[in-house]
This record gives C-alpha cells, structure tokens and sequence, in this order.
C-alpha cells in the first residue's frame, strides 16, 4: 500500500486532460447563451458539469466569510494568521468595526480528512456574538519531512500553544474527533494552573467513550488490529509535493471510507444534481455543487497521528479509561476544576453517537454541577450539530449561552 498514493496520482493525471476538455466545453456553452438550451444540450452539459466537478481537490478551500451580522450592523469580517506553525496556524476571524470586545473562543477542528473550512458555518454563526480563531490544519503531504513527526500528543501541544498564544479568557469550542485531545490540554492546562486555560469547553459530537452506543465508525475501527491500518492504509507522499516521503493516512482514503457508509444517498445526490442542471434550476443545483465542493477538498494525515488516533481513541478508550498519557504524563480530568463543561449531541449521530460525548461529564468529576451542561438535539445527524438551522436556531444559544455565563 505504500504506493497506492502514487497510483491514484497517475489516475487523477489521466483523467485531467478529458476533465479539462469538459471544463472547455461549458465555457463556451456560456459563450452559446439561448442556443445551449435546449434539452437535449442542458442534458449534455449537465454531464460535463457533473463530471468536472467530481474531482477531489488538495488545497483548503476558502472560508469565504465576508461579513457577518454582529448586533445591529454588518461588520467585515477578514482572515489573519496569528501563529504560523509547522502542521496548523492560529487563524483569526477579525471584526474591525466591533467596538466592545467580545469573547474570544477557539474552534478546535477536526483533522480527519477534510480541511477546517468544513466548520465554516459553525464560525460564521459564532461570529455574531464572538471573537473567533480557530486551529487551520495543514495538508500533511505539503509538510516537509524536515518538520519532523506530528502524532497525537503534538496534537495536545498544539492546541496548549495556541491557548497561550491567545492569553487568559478565551474559550473552547471543538467539534468531533478532537474533543479527546482538546479535553486532554485542558486537563494539563488545569493541572498546571495555567491562567491561559479556557474558561469554558463546548465539546460537540466527539469520541470521548466509544464503548457507549458503538457507530458503525466505532465497528470499523476495532474489527482490525492496529498493524492492519498501518499495512493497508499508509501510503508514502509522491516526490512532486514538499511533504515527499511522508508517510500519511490519504484523504482520499478517509473520503472513500465516510462515502461508502452512505453511497445511496451520495448516489441520489449526484442524480438529483444532474436532473437540477438539465432542468435549468442552477440556483438550487448550486447548494449541492457547493457541498461536495467542499466535501471533495481532502486533507492527508500523519501516518502518527492516523495510527494513534485509532488506537487510543477509538479501540482502547484510553481517556475513557482513566490511562491516557502525555509524554509520559498521566492526563486526568477530574483535575479541571474551573472550566465550565457544556457537551452536545445530535439525537441521529452516526458517527458519535448519544453518550459518547456526555461520557466527559464522569470524567470531569472535580466540576461543580453548575458548571456543567448536557444539550441533545433532536432530530439532526452528526453534522446538523455544528451546522445548519437547527444548529443556528437551537444548538448555538446553548453555547452563546454557556460562553457568556463564564466570561
């Protein structure tokens, strides 16, 4: 497997130049205007747009977050990079025209397989009421080796550093695969008594206990050892891009795993989509282009990072269990003493399912129940907690709610 990355890189470059003939031709059915009409010519270019478009790309896609509407007015709203490190930067969501400060919160992002920018609702929400960053993952195939290894622990570290970057009062939000090692950092923050340790944590369909209610994400990732994952799944960077030689979990790997769980429905999707286009109905044909444009925008891993996210989140529930370390240090969250603990859950997660995420209530046992707050929302999958109009209308007053009792 080790070559498997190079394989598909040939693939994709076969395919480039019947894609780029696609991408000509509906340039100049633009240029056709009432001619390229007719049906028989929107069904035609209704494959050729699907086609082009049914490409993965490797490059973050942008946040595209102009302006917000924050109070009574509509503010700009522009991107600048805080902290630059090696695999991620502190990326700020900066509102010039807001005069009275507001709480800063950190979005922990997931690094599994897609770029931060599929949280660009969830920021944008955010942005109404809050000063924003979140932690910009970098594709692990564009980090030189000279970097050097990123495994779970410098996952820890990195959100630790950004913490300290931001200084005392900021808070926590992280959404789903993170919420372990963000619960992590806050524990040693804790412990540490480091007065740049968030005042709250909002922790949003994330993995903290596998074992309650198994996903058929939590089935895959036990039915094999970990050595299996590492001789079928790791594959090494080609030469042409500045990580070569890594070796990395791919995200076209990752994509391929998460679309086989729903085939049919990306299958309607795309069927739907076609008969939009043919039928001229580009407005509404645009929101699906739109998410598996961004869907499409994969993210490499860390071979380190890949192997031991599987192994102590998802098959030993290390955290879980009371025996997570790092570097050599035992993490406990029971010492969180202050940070106020707010979990949420979507009634119809697939991927972490009810419980999961509420298991961080146990473990911060040294929490005060008022500073503690459980949210289950009916009625939405995994992504409908962090985006969309339940998550904008019932989800987030919950977490403006949680933020600002705590600032």
């Amino acid at each position: 497997m080790r070559m498997l990355y190079t394989g598909y890189q040939a693939w994709n470059d076969m395919l480039a130049p019947a894609r780029f003939g696609a991408q000509v031709a509906l340039g100049v059915r633009d240029k056709l205007g009432p001619a390229a009409d007719g049906p028989m010519y929107r069904r035609m270019f209704a494959l050729m747009d699907i086609f082009q478009g049914a490409k993965l790309t490797h490059k973050r896609p942008a946040y595209a977050i102009g302006s917000v509407r924050s109070g009574n007015a509509e503010v700009t709203v522009r991107e600048e990079i805080l902290l630059d490190m090696p695999f991620g930067t502190l990326l700020h969501f900066a509102k010039d025209e807001v005069e009275t400060p507001q709480p800063r919160v950190l979005v922990v992002a997931p690094m599994s397989g897609h770029f931060a920018t599929l949280l660009r609702s969830t920021v944008a929400t955010l942005l109404r009421d809050h000063d924003v960053y979140i932690t910009d993952w970098k594709n692990a195939r564009d980090v030189p080796l000279s970097a050097g290894r990123f495994g779970f622990d410098d996952y820890v570290d990195y959100v630790i550093h950004f913490f300290q970057e931001l200084g005392p009062g900021a808070h926590l939000l992280s959404v789903c695969q993170p919420c372990v090692p963000a619960l992590a950092a806050v524990a040693l923050m804790s412990e540490d008594k480091d007065p740049s340790t968030p005042r709250s944590m909002t922790l949003m369909g994330g993995p903290i206990d596998t074992r309650v209610s198994p996903t058929v994400v939590n089935d895959l990732a036990n039915e094999k050892p970990i050595d299996w994952f590492e001789k079928n799944l790791i594959s090494v960077v080609p030469f042409r891009y500045a990580g070569r030689g890594r070796e990395v979990y791919p995200g076209f790997l990752q994509l391929s795993a998460f679309m086989s769980m729903n085939l049919e429905r990306h299958g309607a999707q795309h069927r739907e989509l076609y008969q939009l286009l043919a039928d001229g109905k580009d407005v509404e044909a645009q929101r699906i282009k739109d998410f598996y444009e961004e869907y499409f925008a994969v993210l490499d891993m860390t071979k380190e990072f890949y192997l031991e996210t599987v192994d102590m989140v998802f098959q030993r529930t290390l955290l879980a269990k009371g025996e997570l370390m790092h570097r050599e240090r035992k993490v406990d969250p029971g010492l969180i003493r202050k940070t106020a603990l707010l979990t949420v859950e979507g009634e119809k997660d697939d991927v972490c399912a009810v419980g999961q995420t509420a298991a961080a209530h146990h473990l911060c046992s040294g929490l005060r129940p008022h500073l503690k707050r459980h949210h289950l929302q009916p009625g939405v999958g995994h992504y409908g907690v962090f985006s969309g109009s339940k998550w904008e209308k019932q989800v987030y007053p919950q977490v403006r709610n949680m933020i600002l009792s705590m600032n």
